[in-house]
């Protein structure tokens, strides 16, 4: 059996630090969204990446992939998401196994409601009890912890069930509505 690096004092204090932060944030952001929007987190976010796509669409794969989800996960909030008019599926004309998830209009009517309050309690809880070097460096050291387990050992990038790679996080979402 091998070596245990324990975590010292600084790093436990750091570790501690960022689970309570991170559940406490969720909390936070899931209850203000289903109260004011009947969105889960997930759906939020599946609205702003869409937003941020070319034509407001992305396969299915790659969103599953850009949100951490699985493709299961993600087939089923699209499909209550349907059911509610804020997005649509589509399949692509050239491989027949891809499905696209689309924005609609109403989703992204929704998203502009909904980003403002999003926004500004991640400013409130967050960001602006932070100074411009922390944001900084949690920006940076997150960035960096993220990039590596995206990738996973020795890859450049993870794979995808349908052979194409997950590029990350996806594009930067359009007009602010990123957060």
């Amino acid at each position: 059996m091998g070596h245990t690096r324990w975590l010292n004092e600084e790093e436990k204090r750091a570790w501690t630090a960022f689970t309570t932060a991170h559940a406490l944030l969720y909390r936070h952001l899931e209850q203000r969204l289903k109260r004011d929007f009947g969105l889960s987190g997930l759906q939020y976010e599946i609205l702003a990446r869409l937003s941020g796509a070319p034509d407001r669409e992305l396969r299915m794969a790659e969103l599953a992939c850009a949100l951490v989800n699985s493709k299961s996960g993600l087939t089923y909030q699209i499909g209550q998401m349907e059911k509610a008019g804020l997005v649509r599926r589509r399949s692509c004309p050239s491989d027949e196994r891809a499905v696209y998830a689309v924005l609609t209009d109403e989703g992204m009517a929704l998203l502009e409601r909904a980003a403002p309050g999003h926004v500004g309690l991640v400013r409130e809880l967050l960001i602006d009890v932070l100074t411009p070097d922390q944001v900084r460096a949690l920006a940076d050291g997150l960035g960096e912890a993220s990039r590596r387990m995206a990738a996973g050992p020795g890859e450049a990038s993870p794979p995808v069930a349908d052979g194409t790679t997950c590029s990350g996080p996806g594009p930067e979402v359009a007009a602010g509505l990123d957060a």
